[in-house]
């Protein structure tokens, strides 16, 4: 007998969304318990990826992703052979007072994506306004791997 399927936020099952709530409440519970943004057994220091969004416009594909708090010098973009990668680090605030609650991301972070053939790898820029950095692809038929500069 096949049972109906409930989808709740963003179209997807009830129970996956009951599993993604468990796991954030144990993510709290496991900050709470490890105060400094990771757990020592499952290796605090691994990189982590920011939340991102990759936009495909007539001329370009923009790559957005959030880093609030983050200066453009703790930020690094490079590419080579096809790939984007964007890494740097969000360092821990000084607090004055007892931290109680902590879900901010805090360390190493390291965003990749594989660049579509026709990416201009020779004009990349990269933008940082307002805890969104902005990274601009623009469409060609040819590319080539170097650094990026950020401004802004």
């Amino acid at each position: 007998m096949t049972h109906p399927v409930r989808h709740g936020r963003h179209g997807l099952p009830a129970a996956w969304l009951e599993l993604d709530d468990l796991r954030a409440r144990m993510d709290q519970l496991m900050h709470t318990v490890f105060p400094g943004g990771g757990y020592p057994e499952f290796g605090a220091a691994e990189p982590w990826a920011p939340l991102a969004d990759v936009v495909d416009t007539e001329d370009a594909y923009l790559v957005e992703l959030e880093l609030p708090g983050v200066a453009k010098d703790q930020i690094t973009v490079e590419v080579g052979e096809g790939e984007l990668d964007i890494h740097g680090e969000i360092r821990e605030k000084e607090h004055t007072g007892v931290v109680r609650k902590q879900t901010r991301r805090i360390g190493q972070f390291d965003y990749r994506t594989t660049l579509p053939p026709n990416s201009d790898t020779e004009h990349i820029s990269a933008d940082l306004a307002d805890g969104v950095l902005t990274v601009r692809v623009p469409k060609t038929e040819r590319g080539k791997a170097h650094r990026v500069e950020i401004t802004g």
